[in-house]
């Protein structure tokens, strides 16, 4: 091969055929794997079609965290002539690649589309690397196959333990520390399940506060005061809420308060993360205490005619969309003396009708 590209990789085996890894700047990247606007049926090729929407995402992660974005590995069949040049120490060597072959990405597309998008618009990253896996082209069947096998068994992180290990979202980072702080919470909030099975030791998950505590922040600035804020707020909630208590003193179990009370639903949760969001906008100091109190004459039960249609449907089962979130909300307000906004109003006359 006269011209070629010479990558220095590491040689492995895998299914009993030879793959490299090669450290590749990002710089390179767009010339290696040029942008194909062409439309193709999904027949024929072996990638899904791009999604455009999560290119400026990638993007912005990278540029907006230059010293600890990471990315994993792309993967990349060659369609051409190559040759492996092995050197005096075992598995390492130099891939020489014609330069009228063909890379085509078998997992990695949207990274590689981003990485493009960043080093346009900041040429410096250029410099940087990612490792990219070549494997020999063995036609489009066997390229459709890869992309199937490396993403079939992938599994996607629950939002709770994303929420629980991320360091760069201050929501998150303020309500694991609520959560430290506030006793009930750090009993019954699982910190790494979405959902939660039927004889689950506990009541809610760190996604459900971490929404939650969303609608208490609002548009307002997530900081120490709005943890301080929370921190009372939730402790209070958890000392006035008696079926919660009634729990915790054993005079009813897990299993009867998940069935018969909606406190332990996600849907009250997020109810009782709006009403938070009016106290920590519009009232202070002992206030707080004084309203909260008012949970206690709440009627918790799934049966008790103030939650049919609110957030119970005639056939008994839970509604968890925003509007049943926002009625819940409502009538928790009125519970304990609140004042609605006009929106909530106009809600409140929707289910009268």
């Amino acid at each position: 091969m006269n011209f070629c590209y010479k990558f220095p990789v590491v040689k492995g085996l895998q299914a009993g055929k030879e793959y490299y890894i090669a450290m590749v700047p990002l710089k390179m990247i767009s010339a290696l794997f040029p942008n194909d606007e062409e439309y193709v049926l999904p027949e024929h090729r072996a990638q899904r079609k791009l999604n455009e929407a999560r290119i400026p995402e990638i993007k912005r992660y990278m540029l907006e965290n230059r010293d600890s974005y990471v990315f994993s590995a792309l993967a990349a069949s060659i369609d051409g002539k190559y040759k492996y040049v092995p050197s005096e120490q075992e598995d390492l060597g130099i891939l020489e690649v014609s330069m009228d072959a063909h890379f085509l990405i078998n997992d990695g597309q949207h990274r590689k589309a981003a990485i493009l998008a960043a080093v346009d618009e900041d040429p410096s990253i250029g410099d940087e690397t990612i490792s990219v896996v070549f494997y020999e082209d063995q036609g489009l069947t066997r390229s459709q196959q890869m992309f199937t096998d490396l993403n079939k068994h992938a599994v996607k992180t629950s939002n709770s333990i994303a929420e629980l290990y991320d360091s760069r979202d201050e929501l998150a980072v303020h309500t694991r520390a609520i959560v430290n702080a506030v006793p009930f919470f750090d009993e019954y909030v699982d910190k790494e399940k979405d959902i939660l099975g039927k004889f689950s030791s506990s009541l809610f998950t760190l996604n459900n506060l971490y929404m939650a505590n969303k609608r208490i922040l609002k548009r307002n600035p997530c900081d120490d005061v709005f943890e301080d804020f929370c921190i009372k707020y939730w402790t209070l909630v958890a000392e006035h809420m008696v079926p919660w208590r009634e729990m915790q003193e054993r005079t009813i179990s897990k299993t009867e308060l998940r069935e018969k009370y909606i406190a332990a639903q996600a849907v009250v949760l997020l109810a009782l993360g709006r009403v938070g969001g009016f106290l920590f906008e519009n009232i202070s100091g002992e206030e707080i205490d004084k309203y909260l109190a008012g949970l206690e004459s709440i009627d918790w039960k799934r049966n008790h005619s103030d939650w049919q249609q609110r957030v119970i449907k005639p056939n008994g089962r839970m509604i968890n969309n925003e509007k049943a979130i926002i009625l819940a909300a409502n009538l928790i307000k009125k519970k304990i003396g609140l004042p609605l906004s006009p929106d909530e109003e106009e809600t409140e006359k929707e289910i009268s009708r």
